[in-house]
């Protein structure tokens, strides 16, 4: 009979993984209000939500004991997907500057390929670390920022919204680039269990 917690971890129709799915689906929706319509409030609220609720899938996870092993992968997912819509739409719609565009992409680029080569590599997984996981908050809560700068007239509010906008932005990016330096080791360490793992299988295999 499988341990109780292992039954948890194999569960896939949580709250968790449904809330991850839903902001999923609502990238494509984002892309369709900026480009389609071009209902940039609609585009701006919907945004402003998915940065809001970057926590929640997690938090119920914890708190209701609600995690599993798909979760795990959906979560990181999701946000990596969601980051990667926001900044390569508003690069493009020129709400969010090239420079910056440029910044994000860059480290997004360098991450995804070290983690098909860990994989390819037989690495175990390495879960998502805290300094990640705000960068990315941090960032997804900036480009509705960039966005609402953009439909924003000269004046004191559009100074302190661009302020506030920056600082978010800055804040998210060293953290995204601060995480990619804090997963080297681990990738390393994930590396070697990975390949000590799969030698004692195959020993065993042969026994």
């Amino acid at each position: 009979m499988p341990e109780p917690h292992v039954g948890q971890a194999r569960r896939v129709l949580t709250v968790p993984n449904v809330i991850s799915i839903v902001r999923l689906l609502c990238a494509p929706l984002f892309v369709w209000l900026l480009f389609g319509p071009e209902d940039r409030t609609a585009a701006f609220v919907l945004l402003a939500l998915l940065g809001a609720t970057d926590w929640v899938d997690g938090w119920i996870a914890r708190r209701w004991d609600q995690g599993s092993d798909l979760g795990k992968v959906l979560d990181p997912t999701a946000d990596r997907v969601l980051l990667l819509t926001a900044v390569i739409s508003l690069t493009i719609d020129g709400a969010v500057p090239a420079w910056f565009g440029i910044a994000v992409l860059a480290r997004e680029a360098v991450v995804s390929a070290a983690t098909l080569a860990l994989a390819a590599a037989g690495a175990r997984r390495i879960d998502v670390q805290w300094v990640g996981k705000a960068g990315t908050f941090a960032l997804m809560f900036a480009f509705p920022g960039f966005l609402w700068l953009s439909d924003t007239s000269p004046g004191t509010f559009h100074d302190l919204l661009e302020i506030a906008t920056w600082t978010v932005a800055i804040v998210g990016l060293v953290l995204s680039y601060w995480a990619a330096i804090v997963y080297v080791p681990l990738a390393r360490r994930a590396l070697r269990e990975g390949r000590d793992g799969g030698a004692t299988a195959a020993a065993e295999a042969r026994a």
